[in-house]
Parts: C-alpha cells; structure tokens; sequence
C-alpha cells in the first residue's frame, strides 16, 4: 500500500516555545511522573526523567526501586525520586502528577505488572513505552488519553502480528494500532510515524543511525511527557517530541559523531531547541 504522509514542519511547530509570563512558576509547567525502572534498569527512567526537565516540565518524579533512588538523586538533584515496593506506594504520587510516563526499564515481573495495573487506572494523560507495552499487549485496551511509542518489535507484540509483517507496510500497521488501541501512536524507526484518529499519518525525516542505541527511546518519552505537563495536546506533544528528540539527535551527532552517540548527549541540544529565540 503506497500511503500519504504529512511532514513534520519545525518552524510551526517551534511556534509553541512562547517566552514565559515573568511570574510564571513551577507549577505552571506540570508535574511529570516516569514509573519504571526494575531491578537493573534504573537508567532507563533517569533518563526519561531528566528529559522531561530538559524540555521544560516544571516538576519530575520518579517512582522506582529502593535501589536507584540514590543514585538518581544524586546524578540528578532537582529529580524526586521515590522507592515503591507495591501499588499502594504509587498512589500519592499519582495523586499529584499531570503527567504519567509509564514503561522506561519497568521489566515484566510481578512488581512491574503491580505498578502497571495502577498506573493504567490513574486518569492523567499517559505516555505508555517500552515494557508497559508488552505488559499491554497481553490485556489490549482502549483509552483517547495516551499516546504509545512502540517500535517495530512492541508493535508486532501489540498486533500479535511479526515484525516483518510491520515492516512490510508501516502505514497500516500505524493505523492497526490507532484503530486497536485508541490515543496516539508513535511507531518508532527510521521515518517515525505518528497516527491519530483518521487523520493521515505525520512522518518525521529527521534523525539518524546514531540513535539506534539504548535509552533513547526512554529519552523520547520523557520529551513527549514534558510537553505533555506544558499543556501541550496529545497529538501536538507526539508531532513536537518526535521531531524535537530527531533533532537533537542530529545536532548531537554532527557535533560527536554518530558512532558511540549516547542518549544522554541530547539533553542540551533539547533545551537548546526548545528555546528559539535564544
């Protein structure tokens, strides 16, 4: 199937960085929670996190095992970082979040299926990733207030379908998960799509093999949820974060080199980006 794509425009969708009113504060730019982060995978929500801060949000916290709190904490100071042994230690904290990124290193195990299960249940817009997807694709349901971001793998797992399957037509496997699952969907890879409702799907030019590397992805959720806790829609969060994070990585590897590029060498290209007018 030859499909028609809409581009993604920089120059519009920049428009969206307006200076800040000079008594803004913090609470105006949204709290974003990221949840995740099992035993061994504590990075993945660090760097969801301090993303969403590089972009703008207001406040970040991080929900995770007892054993990165620590560390994230002290790599990063101005993230909020709580341990969560169970549900019920996630449920403050979703009480005070706009904004629920769920899935960076989350895992599958009993703990990870715990928190999903929470989370889901939790109204906030939801930024859904990584293993919150393949934890999804085992009980699939709708919601018109999430956008997922799987990419060719978590997708076939959403299908049940295989990745070669996927590949063969992007166009319709985006719009598979669109009519399946509801909100927005972000089909990651080279020439990311990004489908809503019946519209056609944007596509981004942007970015490059350097990126196919661990933790971008959980950097590009943190993007879109800190645009998310702006007040940003849905779909112009997914359009914005999606081309903002290519971007930055394209900055980020014209000036390193696209071999060896780690996810975390985006982050002042982000900032710098989201603020044109400097």
């Amino acid at each position: 199937m030859s499909a028609l794509y809409q581009n993604l425009d920089w120059q519009l969708l920049s428009q969206q960085f307006v200076r800040r009113e000079r008594d803004a504060h913090k609470g105006d730019f949204g709290h974003v929670l990221v949840i995740g982060g099992d035993f061994g995978m504590g990075g993945a929500v660090h760097l969801a996190a301090e993303a969403a801060l590089y972009v703008g949000a207001g406040l970040v916290s991080v929900a995770t095992h007892a054993e990165h709190v620590t560390s994230v904490t002290a790599s990063s100071p101005e993230i909020m970082c709580h341990a969560v042994n169970q549900a019920a230690d996630l449920l403050p904290l979703l009480k005070k979040a706009t904004v629920i990124v769920l899935g960076p290193g989350l895992g599958k195990s009993d703990w990870s299926r715990r928190l999903f299960q929470a989370a889901l249940q939790a109204t906030q817009p939801k930024v859904v990733d990584a293993d919150a997807l393949n934890l999804l694709s085992a009980s699939p349901q709708k919601n018109n207030h999430w956008i997922l971001t799987p990419h060719v793998g978590e997708a076939a797992r959403l299908l049940h379908c295989t990745v070669e399957q996927v590949q063969s037509d992007r166009a319709v496997a985006v719009d598979k998960l669109c009519d399946q699952y509801a909100g927005v969907i972000v089909l990651k890879g080279a020439g990311t799509l990004i489908q809503f409702a019946d519209e056609l799907p944007f596509i981004c030019h942007a970015g490059n093999p350097g990126m196919a590397t661990a933790g971008m992805g959980d950097v590009l959720s943190g993007v879109i949820g800190g645009l998310l806790a702006q007040h940003f829609s849905l779909l112009s969060a997914a359009k914005t974060g999606v081309l903002l994070h290519a971007m930055a990585g394209d900055q980020a590897a014209y000036q390193l080199g696209e071999r060896g590029l780690l996810a975390s060498d985006l982050m002042p290209y982000l900032r710098k980006l989201v603020n044109p007018s400097i």
